[in-house]
């Protein structure tokens, strides 16, 4: 049997613009449920239908054979189209699978455990759809034509206590599981017997509203014990490399060598931003060059290193001169040179257009290209952890 994942996202959101692709805990939203369908060995292949051309090069840059970005009509990307219309779309255009994995965006706290045990449910039990819920121990209400207020799950003369009473199952909205036979036949995405999947509590919370995004984005960063608000509290070091971050990796060569690169001011404002908070800048370089240190005197930064092939010893000399340690440091790099300095410090990060074995390191993926403002935009993210 071939199993998919389609994972549906569009580029209009009303409550919280731009969300499928803003950074959640350092990476794009999008991605958490990306990852997690990839990682599910019992998925054999991953489909994420976007009608946004910002979403769809973002999710490229998760660069896996498993992985397919396609498009969906304007009709299934409305903000009344139902989610329905875009995962029969997907049926009728694709049919060389068994069965379909709907995930949505919004429910970055899925696991692949999350799925490989929703699946191996539905196939024990023999039934024809899933779904995820969480179990809540709510008592519900309802207002009647009336105008009064009835209870709708529990008796208030003998109300039970918590431990007594196994509470309600609640659609969490994370996945839903169906065979393609049965999705063309009902053109409902949940038919004939189905399977209640149980989820961990927290992940009743969907990504709707602005207030969401501190919830969720505080239980992802303590997921698996790391925690970006935390880190970010204690850096007092921040090193950046240059090519491929503070530049765009462009080398201007003319007849007698290198002349030019390109810097972003956005980034350099995010270093005197830095340096008045009181963080600790040094900007780090396998390469040799003369603008670099022009470049570094402009913005009244004194620690410069050219040429600088053992990152990790130089590093190391420099939290020793400074009282420091590596938990007090942020590192931005983006390819091979970087990763020693990626896998030490205590706050990674990396542009997005960074390579993957630089990306898989990152703690914090920023949402800007080297050269465009990357910099700043962790200067930000640590500033803003400060208050």
């Amino acid at each position: 049997m071939t199993t998919v994942a389609y994972i549906p996202v569009r580029g209009g959101s009303k409550s919280i613009p731009g969300k499928n692709i803003r950074p959640l805990a350092g990476k794009p939203l999008v991605h958490w449920v990306v990852e997690a369908a990839l990682g599910c060995d019992a998925i054999d292949r991953v489909y994420v239908a976007t009608d946004s051309d910002a979403i769809a090069e973002a999710v490229r840059r998760i660069e896996d054979p498993h992985l397919s970005v396609i498009g969906r009509s304007p009709e299934t990307a409305t903000d009344t189209a139902s989610t329905e219309s875009a995962l029969l779309e997907f049926a009728e255009t694709f049919d060389d699978f068994d069965r379909v994995v709907l995930i949505q965006a919004t429910s970055p706290l899925l696991t692949a455990a999350d799925l490989a045990g929703g699946l191996a449910e539905l196939d024990a039990a023999g039934a024809t759809s899933a779904l995820s819920v969480v179990r809540q121990h709510r008592f519900l209400w309802a207002r009647g034509a009336d105008g009064l207020a009835h209870a709708k799950n529990y008796d208030p003369v003998t109300r039970p206590r918590r431990q007594d009473w196994d509470g309600e199952l609640i659609e969490n909205g994370a996945f839903y599981i169906t065979s393609r036979e049965a999705l063309l036949a009902s053109r409902c995405r949940l038919s004939g017997p189905t399977l209640a999947i149980e989820m961990a509590p927290e992940t009743f919370v969907e990504l709707d509203e602005p207030a969401d995004w501190l919830v969720v984005e505080s239980l992802l960063g303590r997921r698996d014990g790391f925690d970006l608000a935390a880190a970010a509290r204690d850096v007092k070091l921040l090193v950046t490399d240059v090519d491929g971050v503070l530049t765009d990796a462009g080398m201007y060569y003319g007849p007698d060598g290198e002349v030019m690169k390109k810097f972003s001011t956005r980034d350099g404002l995010g270093l005197a931003r830095a340096r008045a908070a009181g963080i600790e800048v040094a900007i780090m370089t396998g390469e040799d060059s003369e603008i670099v240190s022009a470049r570094a005197r402009k913005l009244g930064v004194d620690r410069v290193y050219r040429g600088a092939k053992d990152k990790v010893a130089l590093l190391e000399g420099l939290l020793v001169e400074l009282g420091l340690e590596w938990s007090q440091l942020a590192y931005i790099g983006d390819d091979h040179n970087d990763l020693g300095a990626l896998s030490r410090a205590r706050l990674p990060a990396c542009p997005r257009d960074a390579e993957p074995e630089a990306r898989r390191l990152a703690r914090f993926v920023c949402t800007r290209d080297g050269g465009r403002g990357c910099v700043r935009e962790l200067v930000d993210t640590i500033l803003a952890a400060r208050g």
